[in-house]
Protein backbone atom coordinates (compact mmCIF):
# COMPACT_ATOMS: atom_id res chain seq x y z
CA UNK A 1 0.00 0.00 0.00
CA UNK A 2 2.03 3.38 -0.82
CA UNK A 3 0.96 6.94 -0.05
CA UNK A 4 -1.57 8.32 2.18
CA UNK A 5 -4.01 6.09 1.38
CA UNK A 6 -1.66 3.14 3.02
CA UNK A 7 -0.94 5.31 5.87
CA UNK A 8 -4.95 5.71 6.26
CA UNK A 9 -5.16 2.02 6.65
CA UNK A 10 -2.20 1.71 8.60
CA UNK A 11 -4.20 4.07 11.25
CA UNK A 12 -6.17 1.40 11.47
CA UNK A 13 -4.41 -2.50 11.34
CA UNK A 14 -1.69 -0.96 13.42
CA UNK A 15 0.07 -1.54 16.93
CA UNK A 16 -1.13 1.45 19.09
CA UNK A 17 -3.06 2.77 16.24
CA UNK A 18 -0.05 4.70 14.70
CA UNK A 19 3.09 3.65 12.54
CA UNK A 20 2.50 -0.06 11.33
CA UNK A 21 0.14 -2.07 8.33
CA UNK A 22 -0.71 -4.03 10.36
CA UNK A 23 -25.54 -15.50 9.91
CA UNK A 24 -28.28 -19.99 10.82
CA UNK A 25 -31.17 -20.31 13.74
CA UNK A 26 -31.74 -22.75 16.53
CA UNK A 27 -34.48 -23.91 17.73
CA UNK A 28 -37.29 -23.08 20.98
CA UNK A 29 -35.23 -23.15 24.35
CA UNK A 30 -35.98 -21.99 27.62
CA UNK A 31 -33.26 -19.32 26.85
CA UNK A 32 -35.55 -18.04 24.24
CA UNK A 33 -38.20 -17.69 26.44
CA UNK A 34 -36.42 -16.01 29.24
CA UNK A 35 -35.05 -13.63 26.59
CA UNK A 36 -39.23 -12.96 25.43
CA UNK A 37 -40.01 -12.64 28.64
CA UNK A 38 -37.25 -9.74 29.51
CA UNK A 39 -38.00 -7.87 26.30
CA UNK A 40 -41.63 -7.73 26.96
CA UNK A 41 -40.65 -6.30 29.97
CA UNK A 42 -39.31 -3.60 28.18
CA UNK A 43 -35.83 -4.05 30.57
CA UNK A 44 -33.43 -3.59 27.52
CA UNK A 45 -30.50 -2.56 29.67
CA UNK A 46 -30.83 -6.39 31.63
CA UNK A 47 -31.35 -7.80 28.08
CA UNK A 48 -28.19 -6.41 26.76
CA UNK A 49 -25.86 -6.75 29.26
CA UNK A 50 -26.42 -11.08 29.16
CA UNK A 51 -26.02 -10.56 25.54
CA UNK A 52 -22.29 -11.62 26.21
CA UNK A 53 -23.62 -14.89 28.04
CA UNK A 54 -26.48 -15.99 24.91
CA UNK A 55 -23.49 -16.04 22.49
CA UNK A 56 -21.10 -18.00 25.25
CA UNK A 57 -24.57 -20.69 25.42
CA UNK A 58 -25.01 -20.90 21.73
CA UNK A 59 -21.32 -22.19 21.42
CA UNK A 60 -19.86 -20.53 18.20
CA UNK A 61 -20.67 -19.45 15.23
CA UNK A 62 -19.68 -17.63 11.71
CA UNK A 63 -18.94 -13.82 11.62
CA UNK A 64 -18.54 -11.23 9.15
CA UNK A 65 -16.85 -7.68 10.41
CA UNK A 66 -17.17 -4.46 8.29
CA UNK A 67 -14.81 -1.23 10.56
CA UNK A 68 -15.11 1.70 8.63
CA UNK A 69 -13.04 5.28 9.29
CA UNK A 70 -13.46 9.10 7.78
CA UNK A 71 -9.48 10.68 7.85
CA UNK A 72 -8.40 13.29 5.73
CA UNK A 73 -11.43 12.99 3.65
CA UNK A 74 -11.16 9.63 2.58
CA UNK A 75 -13.27 7.12 3.89
CA UNK A 76 -11.85 3.31 4.56
CA UNK A 77 -13.49 0.45 4.89
CA UNK A 78 -11.96 -2.83 6.15
CA UNK A 79 -13.49 -6.02 5.80
CA UNK A 80 -13.49 -9.57 7.67
CA UNK A 81 -14.71 -13.24 7.02
CA UNK A 82 -14.43 -16.40 9.87
CA UNK A 83 -15.71 -18.06 12.82
CA UNK A 84 -15.98 -17.85 16.23
CA UNK A 85 -15.44 -19.88 19.21
CA UNK A 86 -17.33 -17.90 22.17
CA UNK A 87 -16.44 -20.55 25.01
CA UNK A 88 -13.09 -20.41 24.43
CA UNK A 89 -13.05 -17.44 22.93
CA UNK A 90 -11.08 -18.04 20.04
CA UNK A 91 -11.78 -16.97 16.74
CA UNK A 92 -9.99 -17.22 12.94
CA UNK A 93 -10.83 -13.91 10.43
CA UNK A 94 -9.36 -13.36 7.27
CA UNK A 95 -9.19 -9.59 6.95
CA UNK A 96 -9.19 -7.56 3.20
CA UNK A 97 -7.70 -4.80 3.03
CA UNK A 98 -8.88 -1.89 0.76
CA UNK A 99 -7.61 -1.77 -2.92
CA UNK A 100 -4.03 -0.21 -3.13
CA UNK A 101 -3.11 1.59 -6.25
CA UNK A 102 -0.07 -0.82 -6.92
CA UNK A 103 -2.62 -3.85 -7.02
CA UNK A 104 -4.62 -6.07 -5.18
CA UNK A 105 -3.44 -6.42 -1.24
CA UNK A 106 -2.99 -10.09 0.26
CA UNK A 107 -5.50 -10.73 3.24
CA UNK A 108 -4.28 -10.92 6.51
CA UNK A 109 -5.52 -13.64 8.58
CA UNK A 110 -5.84 -12.66 12.41
CA UNK A 111 -6.44 -15.21 14.97
CA UNK A 112 -8.43 -14.00 17.76
CA UNK A 113 -7.69 -15.22 21.51
CA UNK A 114 -8.01 -14.07 25.23
CA UNK A 115 -5.39 -11.34 25.67
CA UNK A 116 -3.78 -12.30 22.53
CA UNK A 117 -3.99 -11.33 18.24
CA UNK A 118 -2.05 -13.05 16.00
CA UNK A 119 -1.27 -11.80 12.64
CA UNK A 120 -0.26 -13.47 9.61
CA UNK A 121 0.73 -11.55 5.94
CA UNK A 122 0.79 -8.61 8.11
CA UNK A 123 4.05 -6.94 6.02
CA UNK A 124 6.67 -4.36 7.63
CA UNK A 125 9.14 -6.02 6.92
CA UNK A 126 7.76 -9.95 8.95
CA UNK A 127 8.40 -13.06 6.82
CA UNK A 128 4.99 -14.50 5.13
CA UNK A 129 5.16 -17.66 6.79
CA UNK A 130 5.44 -16.32 10.20
CA UNK A 131 2.97 -14.59 12.65
CA UNK A 132 3.35 -11.35 14.59
CA UNK A 133 1.90 -12.06 18.29
CA UNK A 134 0.31 -8.65 20.33
CA UNK A 135 -0.95 -8.74 23.83
CA UNK A 136 -3.94 -7.11 23.85
CA UNK A 137 -4.10 -5.60 27.49
CA UNK A 138 -1.14 -3.57 26.37
CA UNK A 139 -3.31 -1.84 23.46
CA UNK A 140 -4.71 1.30 24.24
CA UNK A 141 -8.24 0.54 22.48
CA UNK A 142 -8.14 -2.88 24.01
CA UNK A 143 -8.14 -4.78 20.09
CA UNK A 144 -11.49 -3.17 19.80
CA UNK A 145 -10.19 -1.54 15.95
CA UNK A 146 -6.35 -2.42 16.08
CA UNK A 147 -7.04 -5.31 14.02
CA UNK A 148 -8.62 -3.68 11.41
CA UNK A 149 -11.82 -6.13 12.89
CA UNK A 150 -13.40 -6.30 16.36
CA UNK A 151 -13.47 -9.42 18.39
CA UNK A 152 -16.46 -10.58 18.48
CA UNK A 153 -17.04 -11.73 21.87
CA UNK A 154 -15.48 -8.41 23.43
CA UNK A 155 -18.14 -6.34 20.67
CA UNK A 156 -20.46 -8.23 23.21
CA UNK A 157 -18.74 -7.60 26.40
CA UNK A 158 -19.04 -4.07 25.58
CA UNK A 159 -22.57 -4.21 26.03
CA UNK A 160 -22.22 -5.40 29.60
CA UNK A 161 -21.34 -2.04 30.37
CA UNK A 162 -25.01 -0.92 28.91
CA UNK A 163 -26.37 2.27 30.78
CA UNK A 164 -29.09 3.50 28.58
CA UNK A 165 -31.14 1.69 26.02
CA UNK A 166 -34.60 1.70 24.19
CA UNK A 167 -36.44 -0.75 22.03
CA UNK A 168 -36.33 0.70 18.36
CA UNK A 169 -38.81 -2.09 16.85
CA UNK A 170 -38.66 -5.91 15.56
CA UNK A 171 -36.84 -5.65 12.31
CA UNK A 172 -35.04 -8.58 10.23
CA UNK A 173 -31.37 -9.36 9.78
CA UNK A 174 -30.13 -12.09 7.06
CA UNK A 175 -33.79 -13.39 6.81
CA UNK A 176 -34.08 -14.12 10.76
CA UNK A 177 -36.47 -11.65 12.75
CA UNK A 178 -34.44 -9.84 15.20
CA UNK A 179 -35.73 -7.06 17.75
CA UNK A 180 -33.89 -3.47 17.41
CA UNK A 181 -32.20 -1.83 20.56
CA UNK A 182 -30.25 1.36 19.84
CA UNK A 183 -28.48 2.64 23.48
CA UNK A 184 -24.41 3.73 25.38
CA UNK A 185 -22.38 1.63 26.96
CA UNK A 186 -19.72 2.72 29.03
CA UNK A 187 -16.32 1.21 28.73
CA UNK A 188 -15.60 1.17 32.69
CA UNK A 189 -18.35 -0.46 33.36
CA UNK A 190 -18.27 -3.42 30.78
CA UNK A 191 -14.76 -4.40 32.01
CA UNK A 192 -15.88 -4.82 35.78
CA UNK A 193 -18.49 -6.81 34.31
CA UNK A 194 -16.30 -8.78 31.89
CA UNK A 195 -15.48 -12.24 31.83
CA UNK A 196 -11.50 -12.87 33.41
CA UNK A 197 -9.91 -12.97 30.02
CA UNK A 198 -11.77 -9.91 28.33
CA UNK A 199 -11.43 -7.81 31.46
CA UNK A 200 -7.94 -6.90 31.44
CA UNK A 201 -8.70 -5.20 26.96
CA UNK A 202 -11.51 -3.36 28.14
CA UNK A 203 -9.93 -1.69 30.90
CA UNK A 204 -7.24 -0.59 28.32
CA UNK A 205 -10.04 0.82 26.06
CA UNK A 206 -11.74 2.34 28.55
CA UNK A 207 -8.49 4.39 29.61
CA UNK A 208 -7.42 4.71 25.90
CA UNK A 209 -10.45 6.13 23.97
CA UNK A 210 -10.87 9.68 23.67
CA UNK A 211 -14.67 8.95 25.54
CA UNK A 212 -15.26 5.76 27.47
CA UNK A 213 -19.11 5.96 26.26
CA UNK A 214 -19.80 4.06 23.49
CA UNK A 215 -23.38 4.49 21.33
CA UNK A 216 -24.39 1.03 19.86
CA UNK A 217 -27.34 -0.42 17.84
CA UNK A 218 -27.30 -4.10 18.44
CA UNK A 219 -30.41 -6.77 16.72
CA UNK A 220 -31.21 -9.63 19.05
CA UNK A 221 -32.90 -12.82 17.88
CA UNK A 222 -35.49 -14.65 19.55
CA UNK A 223 -32.81 -16.72 21.72
CA UNK A 224 -31.37 -13.14 22.58
CA UNK A 225 -28.19 -13.84 20.51
CA UNK A 226 -26.55 -11.07 18.64
CA UNK A 227 -27.21 -11.08 14.74
CA UNK A 228 -25.78 -7.63 14.57
CA UNK A 229 -24.11 -5.07 16.40
CA UNK A 230 -22.74 -1.53 15.60
CA UNK A 231 -20.24 0.54 18.06
CA UNK A 232 -18.90 3.90 17.39
CA UNK A 233 -15.28 4.43 18.58
CA UNK A 234 -13.84 7.42 19.41
CA UNK A 235 -10.00 7.17 19.75
CA UNK A 236 -6.85 10.24 19.47
CA UNK A 237 -4.29 9.30 16.76
CA UNK A 238 -1.30 11.07 16.90
CA UNK A 239 -1.55 11.86 13.11
CA UNK A 240 -4.82 13.64 13.52
CA UNK A 241 -5.74 17.10 15.81
CA UNK A 242 -8.62 15.82 17.15
CA UNK A 243 -10.43 12.12 17.91
CA UNK A 244 -11.17 9.72 14.88
CA UNK A 245 -14.57 8.54 15.01
CA UNK A 246 -14.58 4.33 14.00
CA UNK A 247 -17.86 2.22 12.98
CA UNK A 248 -17.54 -1.16 13.96
CA UNK A 249 -20.09 -3.32 12.50
CA UNK A 250 -20.23 -7.58 13.23
CA UNK A 251 -22.98 -9.96 11.74
CA UNK A 252 -23.58 -13.18 13.67
CA UNK A 253 -25.06 -16.38 11.80
CA UNK A 254 -24.84 -20.19 11.23
CA UNK A 255 -24.69 -20.66 15.10
CA UNK A 256 -23.58 -23.82 15.48
CA UNK A 257 -20.66 -23.76 13.12
CA UNK A 258 -17.45 -25.52 13.43
CA UNK A 259 -14.90 -23.07 14.72
CA UNK A 260 -11.50 -24.74 14.85
CA UNK A 261 -8.63 -22.62 15.53
CA UNK A 262 -5.24 -23.46 16.14
CA UNK A 263 -2.79 -21.06 17.71
CA UNK A 264 0.84 -20.82 16.48
CA UNK A 265 3.24 -23.01 17.48
CA UNK A 266 6.20 -20.47 19.36
CA UNK A 267 8.58 -21.47 16.38
CA UNK A 268 6.70 -19.77 13.80
CA UNK A 269 5.85 -16.61 15.66
CA UNK A 270 8.39 -13.21 14.41
CA UNK A 271 10.62 -12.59 17.48
CA UNK A 272 12.34 -9.64 14.87
CA UNK A 273 11.38 -5.96 14.72
CA UNK A 274 8.41 -4.82 12.97
CA UNK A 275 9.32 -1.73 10.60
CA UNK A 276 6.96 1.53 10.30
CA UNK A 277 5.29 2.26 7.34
Amino acid sequence: MAGRHRRTVGALVAVGLVGCVGLGAGGCTGSQTAAGAEAMAGDAVVVLRRAADRLAEAGSSRARTSMEMATGGTRVTIRGEGVYDYRRRLGRLKVLLPQDPAGPQRPITELLAPGALFMKNRGAGVPADKWVRVDTATLSDGNLVTGGATDPFAAAEVLRGTRRATFVGSAEVAGTAVRHYRGTADLVVAARAATKSGRGALASAAEGFATAVVPFDVYLDDMGRIRKVRHRFSFVNGRQKGPVAVASTILLFDFGAPARVRLPKSEDIYAGRIAEE
